[in-house]
This record gives structure tokens, C-alpha cells and sequence, in this order.
């Protein structure tokens, strides 16, 4: 009978310690899964974080863009006022021109026609000038 109570006794040691290394086993397993978690999720913090750094900046350089595209818009208004007013002052050329044409006074008029021509040469180098500037903008 005390044999009986030995080997219940070894039993009851043997599946005490079984259960405590499954036990064990478990909550390391668990344990590594918890840090596992922990990691990702941080990680995930991180990248949400960049993002977010990343999308100001994103922001920034388009407002930056945008500021500079409507400078440029301005600059190209203006210069379209220029060449507008520069082709007014040619016709109004061209207009007193066929007046002294009219008028019967050759010498003014040859003097008109070069100042006319010498005037077109100068809107038209503008003209290349200005296409130039936008082109490189």
C-alpha cells in the first residue's frame, strides 16, 4: 500500500511538473507574442508619424509651388500689358504714317516707314525675349 502512495506520489510529481513546463511554455510563448505585438504596433506609430511629416511637407512645397506659378502668372500679365501697349503705339504709327502718306510728304513718310519697321524689330525681339523667359520659367 505505501508502494501505492510512492508511485501516486511520483505521479502527482511528474504531471505537477508537466503541467508547470506547459504552463511555462505558454506564457513565454504568450509573452514573446505580447513584445511581438508591442513592436509592431510601434513601429506603426512610426510610420504614421513619417507619413504625417512627409504630408506637411508635401504641403509646403505645393503652396510654394503655387506661390511661384502665380508669380510667374503676374509676370506674364504684365508682359502681355507691355507687348498690348507696344502694338497700340505701332498702330497709332501706322495710322499718322498713312496720314502723311495722304498728306503728300514723301520724306517723313520713308522716315516713318523705317521708324516703323525699326519699331516691329523691337516688338518682335521683345516678343522672342518674353517667349524665351516663359519658356525657361
Amino acid at each position: 500500500m505505501v508502494q501505492t502512495y510512492i508511485y501516486a506520489g511520483i505521479a502527482f510529481i511528474v504531471g505537477f511538473g508537466a503541467a508547470w513546463i506547459i504552463r511555462t511554455i505558454t506564457l513565454m510563448k504568450l509573452a514573446k507574442l505580447q513584445k511581438s505585438t508591442q513592436g509592431y504596433l510601434e513601429s506603426e506609430r512610426l510610420m504614421k508619424e513619417t507619413l504625417q511629416k512627409e504630408n506637411v511637407q508635401v504641403h509646403q512645397f505645393k503652396m510654394a509651388a503655387e506661390l511661384e506659378h502665380s508669380k510667374k502668372l503676374k509676370q506674364a500679365e504684365e508682359l502681355n500689358k507691355i507687348l498690348d501697349e507696344d502694338i497700340l503705339l505701332l498702330q497709332r504709327s501706322n495710322e499718322e504714317t498713312e496720314a502723311l502718306l495722304l498728306a503728300g510728304e514723301p520724306e517723313i513718310h520713308a522716315l516713318k516707314i523705317r521708324l516703323l519697321e525699326a519699331q516691329n524689330t523691337i516688338a518682335r525681339f521683345r516678343a522672342q525675349l518674353g517667349m524665351k523667359e516663359t519658356s525657361t520659367i
